[in-house]
């Protein structure tokens, strides 16, 4: 026995090597719209890395010190730790203003990106049986996204920032009987106190991003388990030395996973990178020199949320000033547009698989156009968050595009998040429900990927042999 065998047979009798060359072979379906799911994946790698550098100067304390930077105005002035250090990152860190940007730029692409790999998702039936449990994953996946955008928001202890984390502040007081309680553990007391940035900084550098990781991580093994979904054939395919026919769902056929898929990865992954630097190098972000220091005594003229937070904020914006009790329950309109419809819709997305019950296991994704109801659901959710989006711009719209003042935009507002939404959705179901049946999408795949692997990688093909439901 060779020096390299007995090598390989140390670590095989250890790590079980050839059981882990099996996912070498295990087919991608060769589709750009599953990429989306890469391109989050990346993003959350590239903002832990940028996240590790911005750890090293950020200090999370609102204690006052004197600032002696490159920022002229603040010369001398004492102001939050916190403060000064992102000054300190902005203006005289290398290369700091870059990856601040580059963080900000990535958080949004992240978020962004999910939301996308939903869509694509939900308008091709992909989340039907076996795939339930992954949907759910995404969704929390999708809320955990928000959460770490909203606690990073926080920390500059700027002005703006100051003043709209405040808002999340009140939302989280606002929940019947437990919200002092979650003010305490999240905000440290009453905002903006001083265990208020220690703790967001926690959540946000530590808590949310494991929770993150561990998502991830079992979305991964799910997938891996359970193998993709994969477009309906037009043909017959031949995948190394097997035929595999158009109607066989039990086998995925797609590429191989090394080379093909990791190189197709790669390329994604530095896109990814190359699109999130040009962001960072040529778009400024939140700009704390301008706003200056937190200060309790004053508001700025204009504060919204992240354009992914926006259709919170326009539940708050139409729901009227309600308050009453339920026993020793107080509600208000804080907690009804801020907590509990926020929750409600992200309650019904994870129950759409549900909802939506396939009996028997779907491996084949769906023609949009061809499933009337549930594309009719999708455009009205969708126009549901846009229109509330709009609402949590109100002002905007009332002030600098109508002329006109919020009270006479907001009951429109209210009729159109109430009416619009049913009618597009409506009117999407009745163009659909008499369409034409569109041919399938053409395979490019040349793996075929169906349990465990028995793989031929000649020619970059690659077979799986086995049932996709093991």
């Amino acid at each position: 026995m060779s020096r390299t065998d007995r090598i390989y047979d140390w670590f095989d009798s250890r790590l079980d090597v050839e059981r882990g060359q099996q996912f070498l072979g295990k087919a991608f379906p060769a589709e750009d719209s599953f990429l989306l799911g890469e391109v989050a994946l990346f993003c959350f790698l590239l903002l832990v890395l940028s996240g590790i550098f911005l750890g090293f100067f950020f200090e999370p304390s609102t204690s006052a010190v004197e600032y002696d930077g490159s920022v002229e105005k603040f010369q001398g002035q004492e102001m939050p730790e916190a403060f000064v250090s992102v000054l300190h990152i902005t203006y005289d860190v290398p290369f700091g203003m870059f990856i601040r940007r580059l963080h900000h730029w990535a958080a949004h692409l992240f978020v962004a990106s999910i939301g996308l790999h939903m869509l694509r998702v939900f308008f091709t039936g992909a989340y039907r049986n076996p795939r339930e449990p992954n949907w759910i994953v995404g969704t929390g996946l999708a809320a955990l996204s928000m959460g770490a955008a909203y606690t990073g928001y926080a920390l500059p202890f700027d002005e703006f920032a100051a003043t709209a984390t405040s808002i999340g502040y009140n939302l989280t007081i606002s929940v019947p009987l437990l919200g002092d309680f979650l003010g305490q553990v999240v905000f440290g007391g009453e905002f903006p106190s001083s265990a208020t940035i220690p703790r967001l900084y926690f959540l946000h550098v530590l808590v949310i991003p494991m929770a993150i990781a561990g998502g991830l991580a079992l979305h991964m093994w799910i997938l891996i388990r359970q193998k993709h979904t994969e477009a309906p054939r037009e043909d017959d395919v031949v995948a190394g030395d097997r035929e595999i026919d158009k109607g066989d769902d039990s086998v995925i056929v797609g590429l191989p996973a090394v080379p093909n898929q990791a190189a197709v990865s790669a390329v994604v992954f530095f896109l990814t990178a190359a699109t999130l630097s040009a962001l960072a190098g040529l778009l400024p972000v939140h700009n704390v020199a301008e706003y200056g220091p937190n200060d309790p005594a004053s508001t700025p003229a204009l504060i919204m949320p992240d354009w992914f937070l926006m259709w919170v904020y326009g539940f708050l914006k139409l729901l009227p000033q309600i308050g009453f009790s339920i026993g020793p329950a107080h509600i208000n309109g804080e907690f009804v547009g801020g907590v509990l419809l926020p929750g409600l819709v992200f309650l019904a997305i994870a129950a759409w698989p549900f909802i939506d019950r396939t009996p028997e296991p779907t491996h084949f994704t769906a023609d949009p156009l061809q499933r009337p109801w549930q594309t009719g659901v999708g455009v009205a959710a969708v126009a549901f968050v846009m229109i509330a989006s709009i609402a949590g711009m109100n002002n905007i719209l009332a002030d600098q595009v109508l002329g006109t003042t919020t009270d006479v935009v907001n009951p429109i507002l209210t009729a159109a998040l109430l009416g619009v939404p049913p009618v597009l959705g409506g009117i999407t179901y009745l163009l659909l429900r008499d369409g034409a049946t569109s041919p399938p999408s053409d395979d490019e795949g040349v793996a075929a990927d169906g349990g465990a692997a028995d793989s031929d990688t000649a020619d970059g093909k690659a077979t799986d042999g086995g049932t996709s439901d093991d």
